[in-house]
């Protein structure tokens, strides 16, 4: 029977006792944060495809598991593969920058040219370039190895990934009612917030993945065109960069740009540049509002500010994190402001 004279101190004792086994819960799955991110991205964005699969496949386990294959050849295998040319091709690029060839390109560059020598020298007066250099390089090198010495935990992240994934596609009905029943809201308000998370992670994942893909390709193109060594890794580079609007591709190929009128191509130097910012980095504005804008229904200076803050609060992660955060916010907000105009 329920004591109503100890509900005070056992109501307290309860809240306390569930922050406290839900903050070790979290620390328990911190290191697999990624994996569940992963995982989530993934259910929602293979959900109409696995819908149509499972009117196919009548069995649940069994429609989970193909499906479950199916990624793995569309998806994971490609990104492994290709994330290991890319490393190849990053080990290409560092070997190229540090050759004497190249190091001896820029310095005839600067010799041919000594009134913007002095300018780069006045500007650098105040650097130990040397210190500099080498702290740069010694903790670029330091990343790389430990890049290439987690590799292990990736591939422990990936396999965490797809068991999870397994069971949110074969269970996925059941784990949004169990959400629902946990959020404090109506059903109707329920279904809003968890429709409007899921609309975000969609045009995120999917919508902003499909733009930087687009950029990244059209800078390849002109990278190959030009003859920029190791097009495929700057491609690449362009595309992950592109991940933030606005700006992301431009941090990419206007370095190249300046190496190619280093090297004393500077035709090339302003093809490239013409192209990166007529075409590269305008194609977003375009796309944007027919791939993200219906679903994730956020202005442009809010996307960029949640995407930037949220990889920097939570890394890769924050990319879908972020938005995610600024839509449970303005959902909310909305949900007070009903709430506030039926009780006046």
């Amino acid at each position: 029977m329920y004591d109503r004279q100890e509900t005070p101190w056992k109501q307290v004792t309860l809240y306390l006792l569930s922050i406290a086994v839900l903050a070790i819960c979290a620390l328990i799955v911190r290191p697999f944060f990624v994996a569940i991110m992963g995982s989530i991205v993934l259910t929602v964005i293979v959900q109409r495809p696995y819908r149509w699969l499972s009117t196919k496949i009548r069995n649940s386990s069994l429609c989970a598991a193909v499906a479950l294959v199916l990624i793995i050849l569309i998806f994971v295998t490609p990104v492994y593969l290709l994330a290991q040319n890319l490393t190849e091709q990053a080990i290409d690029v560092v070997t190229a920058l540090r050759s004497p060839d190249t190091q001896q390109k820029i310095s005839d560059y600067f010799l041919r040219h000594p009134t913007f020598a002095a300018r780069v020298n006045t500007i650098t007066q105040s650097l130990d370039l040397q210190n500099t250099t080498r702290s740069v390089a010694a903790f670029l090198g330091s990343r790389f190895a430990g890049f290439i010495g987690q590799s292990f935990g990736a591939i422990t992240q990936i396999v965490v990934m797809l068991f999870i994934l397994f069971f949110l596609l074969r269970d996925h009905s059941l784990m949004l009612s169990f959400a629902r029943s946990l959020l404090p809201l109506r059903d109707d308000e329920s279904e809003l917030l968890i429709s409007r998370v899921g609309d975000t992670i969609y045009a995120t994942a999917l919508g902003r993945l499909a733009i930087a893909g687009i950029q990244g390709g059209l800078a390849g193109i002109s990278y190959w065109v030009l003859g920029v060594p190791n097009h495929l890794f700057w491609a690449i580079l362009t595309g992950a960069m592109a991940m933030v609007p606005a700006f992301g591709a431009f941090l990419v190929w206007v370095p190249i740009a300046l190496y190619l009128g280093f090297t004393g191509h500077w035709g090339k130097a302003a093809m490239l540049a013409i192209w990166g910012g007529g075409v590269v980095s305008l194609i977003d504005n375009f796309m944007y509002p027919v791939l993200i804008g219906p679903r994730l229904q956020q202005h442009t200076v809010a996307v960029l500010l949640s995407i930037l803050g949220g990889i920097a609060l939570f890394g890769i992660t924050g990319i879908v994190l972020g938005p995610v955060a600024f839509t449970l916010a303005v959902t909310l907000l909305e949900i007070w402001k009903k709430r506030s105009l039926q009780a006046a």
